[in-house]
């Protein structure tokens, strides 16, 4: 049995370069359409815990609940990600617009109804509703490297990358430490063509002004894009070092991010997972000037962006569940078995060929994968379990106990025993 990710997240890619490292690996792109529910559920943070610190926007499968396993989230009738073996869940705390006149708070949609990419003289249109997460054969241990392969995760694996309190970037870039890495494995992106404002990228801080909207309607729009590359090698053997106390020890980040090779220590091989989410800040145009600040927050140990303070690293969640080949039996007694004709460690070992689509990350050229019409997996959701509003109309306060903090000091995270507000 291997799998895909039940994820918390906010995240997408440093395109870097490994002189001694093959680059023509394979990878797919996973498009998610609309969220499946928005809610202040954590079942890695806080499991069974209602309501949690703060509020997610969650894709995936329809079982997502704050005490979500392995068998639960199998169990799924559906998923909101076009891959209808995946039955994981993919979240990532919400964005919020506060108004510098009202002092309210609106949450910011998931933009990108349309995304394009082009292989030879195609365009292929790709239904995304924010959220796009792309699966990719990395570093020294891939076979097309010369490794002895990668391995698709585990059932129960569960990992955390980032820091929920970390708002200062400390280390050089290029320092190569794992302290560094994970700084540098978070970043935000701004891209313009309608305007003589620079592109900007950024690992330490949100840009500062808007970000337009792309000139050419058949392009999705260039929206504020938070980036996230996941830690990829794991210690143990395939059927050890699911988890660790921190929820991230058991891994490590390659040694140059997007490739190199794994620490010693974390000799097992795993798919990088990146992520890409797009917000429809430029739905709040003409509402701020740059004068007042950043004026977007996020919902967990919230701070806005002042003149010279980076903005906190986020903390995002993955907890594994499997991709089964239709008809394969499940013989799953511990939670750890892993299954040979898993449809993800098939991907892995198969949809590699330099001559098709496959090395161009579309989904479609895997045979392994059953794909689902964008149309239904928009139908798919699950109620709200937390009565309160976390969208709509503007609110006084952020759900939880988020008060906006604004660095470069550390944030404090908030329950509702200490709340000051």
């Amino acid at each position: 049995m291997s799998h895909f990710s039940i994820l918390r997240t906010v995240t997408v890619l440093v395109f870097l370069t490994l002189g001694t490292i093959n680059t023509a690996s394979a990878w797919f792109r996973l498009p998610c359409t609309d969220p499946l529910v928005q809610e202040r559920i954590d079942p890695i943070i806080s499991p069974g815990k209602i309501p949690s610190q703060h509020v997610h926007t969650v894709h995936g499968a329809s079982n997502f609940a704050a005490n979500s396993t392995f068998d639960t989230l199998r169990a799924s009738k559906c998923t909101s990600c076009q891959v209808s073996q995946d039955l994981s869940n993919y979240w990532f705390p919400k964005l919020y617009f506060r108004d510098p006149k009202t002092k309210m708070f609106e949450a910011v949609s998931n933009g990108g109804e349309l995304y394009i990419r082009t292989h030879r003289l195609e365009i292929l249109f790709i239904y995304v509703k924010g959220l796009l997460i792309y699966y990719q054969n990395r570093g020294s241990l891939d076979k097309i490297n010369g490794g002895p392969g990668l391995k698709a995760f585990p059932p129960g694996f569960r990992m955390i990358t980032g820091n929920p309190v970390k708002r200062t970037k400390v280390y050089p870039d290029g320092l190569g430490t794992q302290e560094e890495l994970g700084e540098r494995a978070i970043a935000w992106a701004c891209l313009r063509y309608t305007t003589s404002n620079a592109d900007y990228y950024g690992t330490g801080s949100f840009p500062h002004t808007d970000c337009e909207v792309r000139h050419a309607a058949w392009f999705h729009p260039s929206l504020l894009v938070s980036k996230v590359v996941f830690i990829s090698p794991r210690a143990g053997t395939a059927r050890q070092n699911v988890d660790s106390p921190d929820h991230k020890s058991h891994v490590a980040y390659l040694s140059i991010l997007d490739n190199g090779s794994c620490p010693s220590t974390h000799p097992v091989g795993l798919m990088k997972l990146f992520y890409e989410i797009t917000w429809n800040i430029h739905d709040f145009t003409g509402r701020w000037q740059e004068s007042d600040g950043w004026p977007f927050v996020w919902v967990n140990s919230l701070s806005i962006r002042k003149k010279n303070f980076p903005d906190l690293f986020h903390p995002h969640r993955l907890l594994e569940t499997q991709l089964v080949i239709p008809g394969t039996v499940i013989s799953k007694t511990d939670g750890t078995l892993i299954h040979p004709g898993s449809v993800l460690q098939k991907a892995i070992d198969n949809c590699n060929n330099p001559n098709d689509d496959t090395i161009n990350g579309v989904i479609s050229a895997c045979p392994y994968f059953n794909l689902i019409d964008p149309a239904k997996a928009v139908t798919c959701k699950t109620n709200p379990v937390v009565n309160e509003p976390v969208s709509g109309s503007p609110m006084a306060k952020l759900p939880g106990c988020n008060p906006i903090q604004t660095g470069p000091g550390d944030a404090t995270l908030y329950n509702e025993a200490n709340c000051p507000i």
